[in-house]
């Protein structure tokens, strides 16, 4: 024999059973959490839905849910009911959803007939750089021993001020100068005076 329940019961049900796993959730349970979790995925992928077009975006919004209930999982008063609080959150969500996608919409545009362009592979090759290290030389030699060395060490070497002035016994403030002056005269010699 089948016993039938009300619609109401049901969702009776269903609160207690989300508001126990929580409540154990709350008390560090991480067992009674993941079961709460994917107790939820169903009620709030139905909610998604109201504010996505598509399946994909529907999920982008569930996860979304997912990330805020784990956020703020503390905050949920154990007095008061949990769907109410879920479907609020789900609610919100989704709404940043269609504003976000309207954002995005009044400044892009979806192409799918656009081709994908990609570097062509001789780009990435190492000739660029060693032709470009060849006329950097002279210019390079052209430079004060200590603006060559600072700006050796901070541009083409990515050291650090402290760790340059360290390698070169200049001091922080003399480093910078130097480094300055040594780009100063770079672009003197290159006919960039800007």
């Amino acid at each position: 024999m089948i016993v039938a329940m009300a619609p109401g019961t049901q969702a009776q049900l269903q609160e207690a059973a989300w508001a126990g796993l929580m409540r154990a959730a709350q008390a560090g349970d991480a067992h009674s959490y993941e079961q709460l979790l994917r107790a939820i995925v169903p009620f709030i992928r139905s909610l998604a839905r109201r504010y996505s077009r598509g399946a994909t975006a529907a999920e982008d919004v569930v996860q979304d849910v997912l990330l805020c209930v784990h956020r703020v999982r503390h905050t949920w008063d154990p007095a008061r009911p949990f769907c109410p609080w879920l479907a609020a959150i789900a609610a919100r969500r989704g709404i940043d959803r269609i504003r976000r996608d309207a954002r995005i919409s009044r400044h892009e545009l979806n192409d799918e007939a656009a081709y994908e362009t990609f570097a062509a592979p001789a780009t990435n090759n190492e000739t660029g750089a060693l032709r470009a290290a060849e006329q950097i030389e002279p210019l390079l030699a052209a430079l004060p021993e200590r603006q060559r060395q600072a700006l050796e060490a901070t541009k083409l070497r990515g050291l650090s001020l402290a760790q340059a002035a360290e390698e070169s016994g200049q001091s922080v403030a003399a480093l910078k100068v130097n480094v300055h002056r040594a780009v100063k005269s770079l672009r003197r010699l290159l006919g960039n005076d800007g």
